[in-house]
């Protein structure tokens, strides 16, 4: 079984920054694609970036230049780095993982989110 485990969750006023890592913890696996998405109020959950096993990256729109997505496959680590945080930011932030098992079962594994605010 994998879990994930996100942190760097926290209050932060505009134009700030917070880092945001994600781990994940259990036996038998290899990740392969790492994605972060948000969940504001009210809202749907939406894709903010993402990273393959190659380290091609990719990224909403309204995150470009700000955001950047990095991974550390030794530590099953995928960090985003947020930068110029405005208000509109704020939400919960869930990280997600593609994992294959060494039974070759192929699964997407969800992190329980982490709470950014971005408020004076």
């Amino acid at each position: 079984q994998v879990q994930l485990v996100e942190s760097g969750g926290g209050l932060v006023q505009p134009g700030g920054s917070l880092r945001l890592s994600c781990v994940a913890s259990g036996t038998g696996f290899t990740i392969s694609t790492m994605h972060w998405y948000r969940q504001a109020p009210g809202q749907q959950r939406e894709l903010v970036a993402g990273i393959t096993s190659g380290d091609i990256t990719n990224y909403a729109d309204s995150v470009k230049g700000r955001f950047t997505i990095s991974r550390d496959n030794a530590k099953n680590t995928v960090y985003l780095q947020m930068n110029s945080l405005k208000p509109d930011d704020t939400a919960v932030y869930y990280c997600k993982m593609g994992v294959i098992t060494t039974s070759i079962k192929y699964l997407q594994v969800w992190g329980q989110g982490t709470l950014v605010t971005v408020s004076s």
